[in-house]
């Protein structure tokens, strides 16, 4: 008599075998723990690694500072202009400015970037999990999805891409939330094209992921093309549910396309830099074999519909005008995940003949070791070019430190990365200006050297200050009327003579550097006159003639100096100048007293110097 096959039947439903209500409650404890165990541990590396990286302080991107501007304005409930509307995301936008509110990350992080890019770090902590449940949606087993998390994670161009902020992190997060939800393991009666089993999921969870997939395209337009994928896994399960998301998505985009454009509609970025090659190098392995995959994972069943959509996406890298970043953003959460399912199907060939297991199990074994070796030479390259420089002072910083000692309650001239920094710094918002036709017109100016190559207003600035170097330089220049000075470098002249005169009267003690300052003639004029001065009624000892941050870089003279030995005589004695020799400052220090002139002396005071 053949054996009968127990099992309880429900209306609509295939029959349940008994073991399967029957499970052993201590392995299905252990089975939860493991998972959770597993999605810790993706959490701590995912998260931990990318921290390390959070330090960066200038943004790497050009449109990253325009982003963080946005997120600080909507956040603060303040106007911003902008110097561009491309890539302009409101939804994402609004995301990050809520992150910030709600965190205080704008109070708490040491530069404005850095804040939001915390954003960042949890988005891409949250995908890295994403990816390992999406695995186990799919029915990957758990180390293929292990692996394809762990990919993610590790990988030195995952690191270097998702610590700076770009909305397309935000997007294919709410990607694959939509995806997960979407997404059912296959029953064997699907695989063989039978769509009438029931679905397995409620239909709240169906429009749960609608709605994530709808929060993806208004986050980022480029996740449109993760749609396909998100449908043909619909498909399998149910047609009638793939119709009705497919509703519920069309209808959000109409509203955010149409009546709702003026708030939600997102725009394509634009600018192309950093261009490919420049990730590329940070992990040339994984990029080989996420193109790899993507072309095998066309025959690979459970996959399919994510290779597809990662095909779809990889073209856009051959668009013109998109930048690479973004493309790529969507791309690294999506390829390890079908490596692993193309891994998975090989690994999992156990329908060959048993000649032909042992040679496949061999290969198996011989790519497995080629892989590894791939990664390791890739990896070790990659976290090479990874490694944290030594920390330096943010550049925008220091303008807004000099800017707010020498030019508090002046109109400034900014950029997208200067305006968030002295908006964060408490400079009122209504005085700085980010477009070139402002009226009144600006009075100093406080620029990276794309903007103020760009810039129309700042045609010959006087440069005060200038801060860091390299595309993150920020130069503090005054605008308004020149000044005029026939001959710059007769004032120069004229500063060396006067600076000789004084180290050869006898009544200034100069050590070796301050006597090499006063004669290069890098000193203003005003500390010339009244050393001057005041070596005619006592002999004077100059301790040093300390630079302002920023100012040497900048060609200005130095403007401060620090007099020893007679302290009460020199504070009297500055204290009491008047006019244009009056200093910003005296202030008596340990090491004597520091005076302090304000920038931009008139020209001409030293026509007429006499040495004491």
């Amino acid at each position: 008599m053949a054996q009968q096959s127990w099992g309880i039947t429900f209306p609509g439903r295939s029959p349940t075998p008994i073991s399967r209500i029957r499970r052993d409650p201590v392995a299905a404890a252990g089975t939860r723990l493991l998972s959770l165990d597993l999605v810790l541990g993706l959490l701590a590396l995912a998260g931990g690694l990318r921290v390390v990286y959070l330090a960066a302080t200038t943004p790497a991107l050009p449109g990253e500072a325009t982003t963080v501007a946005r997120a600080y304005a909507l956040g603060h409930l303040t106007a911003y202009g902008g110097t561009t509307t491309a890539g302009a995301s409101p939804f994402g936008q609004l995301q990050l400015a809520g992150y910030t509110m709600l965190s205080h990350a704008f109070d708490r992080a040491a530069t404005p970037v850095a804040a939001v890019r915390e954003a960042m770090i949890v988005a891409t902590v949250v995908t890295t999990v994403l990816v390992w449940l999406l695995a186990r949606r799919l029915g990957l087993p758990r180390w293929a999805g292990l692996v394809a998390a762990v990919l993610l994670a590790v990988s030195p161009l995952a690191i270097e891409l998702q610590h700076v902020v770009v909305v397309e992190h935000l997007a294919v997060m709410w990607a694959l939330a939509g995806l997960c939800l979407v997404a059912a393991p296959l029953r064997p009666s699907h695989a063989a094209g039978d769509h009438s089993g029931p679905a397995r999921h409620g239909l709240a969870q169906d429009l749960l992921g609608a709605g994530c997939l709808l929060a993806a395209v208004l986050t980022s337009p480029l996740t449109l093309l993760f749609l396909p994928a998100a449908g043909w896994l619909l498909l399998r399960r149910s047609p009638v549910r793939a119709g009705l998301v497919a509703v519920v998505v069309n209808l959000g985009l109409g509203l955010a396309f149409g009546p709702l454009s003026a708030w939600l509609r997102p725009a394509l970025a634009t600018g192309g830099e950093p261009a490919l090659p420049r990730w590329l190098v940070f992990d040339p392995a994984l990029m080989a074999v996420s193109a790899l995959a993507l072309i095998a994972g066309l025959f690979v069943a459970t996959v399919r519909p994510l290779a597809v959509s990662g095909i779809f996406v990889a073209g856009l890298l051959a668009v013109p005008g998109l930048p690479a970043s973004a493309v790529l953003a969507l791309l690294l959460p999506l390829t390890p995940l079908v490596a692993a399912g193309v891994a998975h199907a090989v690994v999992s060939a156990h329908h060959e003949p048993e000649h032909r297991r042992a040679p496949a199990r061999a290969g198996v074994a011989v790519g497995v070791v080629v892989l590894t070796a791939a990664f390791a030479l890739s990896w070790t390259y990659g976290f090479t070019a990874l490694r944290p420089g030594p920390a330096s002072p943010d550049p925008a910083i220091e303008a807004r430190t000099w800017l707010q000692a020498n030019a508090e309650g002046s109109r400034v001239l900014v950029d997208d990365a200067t305006w968030t920094t002295l908006a964060a710094g408490g400079w009122p918002t209504g005085l700085l200006v980010t477009t070139a036709d402002a009226n009144p017109p600006p009075d100093w100016a406080a620029l990276t050297p794309r903007a103020l190559a760009q810039s129309s207003t700042v045609d010959s600035p006087d440069a005060a200050a200038v801060f860091g170097s390299g595309a993150g330089q920020v130069t503090v220049a005054r605008l308004g009327p020149p000044v005029l000075v026939p001959d710059e470098n007769g004032e120069k002249t004229a500063r060396a003579h006067a600076g000789a005169a004084l180290t050869r009267s006898g009544r200034v003690n100069c050590v070796p550097e301050t006597r090499a300052v006063l004669g290069r003639g890098d000193l203003d004029p005003r500390l010339i006159s009244t050393l001057a001065a005041f070596a005619s009624q006592q002999p004077v000892r100059v301790a040093a003639f300390p630079p302002v941050p920023g100012e040497d870089a900048a060609g200005q003279p130095r403007r401060q100096v620090l007099v020893t030995g007679a302290d009460d005589a020199a504070t009297r004695f500055y204290a009491g100048q008047r006019a244009v020799f009056r200093p910003a400052s005296v202030v008596r220090t340990a090491g004597g007293v520091l005076v302090t002139y304000p920038p931009f002396a008139p020209p001409g005071l030293l026509t007429s110097f006499t040495a004491p």
